[in-house]
């Protein structure tokens, strides 16, 4: 038997995490309005870009990051949402009232020249 089967047969799974950035930023760019929520909130912008370019989308539905993979691979617009706040409060708001939370956007370009944070109502 190898290590990698077990005696039901089930497949186990892998997955590989790495630190190379899965698509470039080009020049990032925030709104006012994202830097001051960002300071209000007590959020880093670096920690937040650093999520966005190896692939954690936030509180994204499960369409939008398909949707982002897909994007990533063809070099297309990469969009990840993230609400403000801990992870418990986050996980304890139903996900319908999910947008009433501080939101920060990140935007990387389909030509990856720009990045931009901004609020949602900053698009």
């Amino acid at each position: 038997m190898s290590a990698n089967s077990s005696r039901s047969g089930a497949v186990r799974r892998m997955t590989l995490m790495s630190n190379a950035p899965r698509f470039a930023l080009g020049q990032i760019v925030a709104t006012p309005g994202a830097l001051e929520l960002l300071e209000q909130a007590g959020f880093s912008a670096l920690a937040l870009i650093s999520r966005h370019v190896h692939g954690d989308w936030g509180d994204c539905c499960v369409e939008d990051k398909a949707t982002n993979e897909l994007s990533v691979q063809q070099g297309m617009r990469v969009m990840s949402v993230y609400r403000l706040v801990d992870a418990e409060r986050l996980l304890q708001t139903p996900q319908e009232k999910r947008s009433s939370l501080p939101t920060i956007w990140i935007i990387t370009e389909a030509d990856r020249s720009v990045t931009t944070l901004l609020l949602p109502e900053d698009y």
